[in-house]
């Protein structure tokens, strides 16, 4: 029996972790046992313990509790309580997803350990290293075993890295392999499409594919005055000038830093506009059924830049640049940052025109298994 421990803290985590889940329970059973830790990176219920009850991930072996510090605090915290748990446990590969501290924690903890590590989402670059999940991201990659690309430019990525997937007998930390396996989250898409797409009547007076859906967490963003006013200033505007409805759950973080006295002035506005809805997070199910009804994303996330994709939605991305950059190739993205003047440009821009025809970018929603049969053929 093949020993696998994923190691997750955060929503995307989760959400990319049931895939795999789903797919080792449904038809390796017999081959795999997954034990799922939790490092509490988001400790919030709404940014957890929902998710798992949402997608009937495993329950966790193990929850380390380690969130709300720095992130060498974190990093280091979570380094520590890894290493007894493997330690204790000798677990045949570890598991790791996206670019998060959880992410880098658990990959630097098992390669030192000489620890198998398998990258789900290997390969993705945004080529700005001011970015806590670019080092992450390129940190795990160069330690992995098992380097999972979501796209052809992932592996172009790697090979440009010096990474090229050839291995004698058996991958190593030194010659990993690498694929193209598609894109678990686009897996996610198609295995939970009914869920989503139903009829069940939209809240907050929003009427399909007639409003805007926004979401912003990114730290830069939100821990920036000028950078949050900017973006909460463009929302106000669309909102009041363009007359468009906004959906806008409100991540914890940015909960939070709209409370203090400098964004006072442009959070009240917008809180108190009546096209503007501000909500607590979603759950997964209802932040897709509410994508999925609207007409166009505003966000920071990389993950929603991929989802608004698969959904066919336009995206506003509220940075500089995105490690997804086929979204912004295929004519479904605009890079705004947070300037006022662009976002809305941006936004009007893609609400303007027709969208370019859509491309099957991610594969065909069998990422968890090929990212399955690759661990059993090469672990044995």
């Amino acid at each position: 029996m093949l020993r696998i421990y994923t190691v997750v803290g955060a929503r995307p985590q989760f959400i990319k972790a049931a895939a795999i889940s789903r797919c080792i329970a449904s038809d390796f059973s017999d081959k795999i046992e997954e034990t799922v830790i939790h490092t509490g990176q988001h400790y919030d219920e709404n940014m957890s313990k929902i998710f798992f009850d949402e997608m009937a991930i495993p329950s966790p072996k193990h929850e380390l509790g380690i969130g709300g510090v720095s992130h060498a605090e974190m990093t280091g915290n979570m380094m520590i309580e890894l290493e007894k748990i493997f330690s204790a446990e000798k677990p045949d590969c570890v598991l790791v997803y996206g670019d998060t501290n959880s992410t880098v924690a658990a990959a630097l903890t098992a390669a030192k350990m000489g620890i198998p590590v398998a990258h789900v989402e290997a390969g993705l670059r945004s080529y700005k290293k001011s970015m806590p999940e670019e080092i992450n991201r390129r940190m795990t990659d160069h330690v992995s075993t098992f380097l999972f690309c979501p796209t052809d430019k992932a592996v172009e990525n790697l090979n440009m890295e010096g990474i090229d997937g050839i291995f004698k007998n058996r991958p190593t930390a030194d010659k990993p392999l690498m694929l193209n396996v598609g894109d678990v989250m686009y897996d996610n898409i198609l295995f939970y499409h009914d869920k989503y797409s139903s009829n069940t009547e939209l809240k907050f007076g929003l009427e399909s594919n007639n409003y805007i859906f926004c979401t912003i967490h990114r730290d830069f963003n939100t821990d920036n005055v000028e950078r949050l006013n900017d973006i909460i200033s463009a929302l106000h505007s669309l909102a009041d000038v363009y007359k468009y409805k906004i959906l806008m759950p409100l991540h914890p973080r940015t909960s939070e830093r709209l409370k203090h006295p400098e964004f006072q002035y442009m959070y009240g506005k917008i809180s108190q506009h009546p096209n503007i809805v501000i909500t607590e997070p979603l759950s997964y199910f209802q932040n897709l059924f509410y994508l999925h009804h609207s007409r166009i994303v505003i966000t920071d996330s990389g993950g929603l830049q991929k989802e608004a994709y698969f959904l066919r939605k336009p995206s506003v991305i509220l940075r500089e640049e995105t490690e997804w950059s086929e979204i912004i190739d295929s004519g479904y993205g605009v890079c705004a940052d947070a300037h006022k003047e662009d976002i809305i440009n941006s936004t009007m821009k893609l609400l303007g025109f027709p969208l370019p025809e859509y491309q099957e970018l991610h594969g065909d929603g069998e990422a968890a298994v090929n990212i399955t049969q690759s661990l059993l053929t090469f672990l044995k």
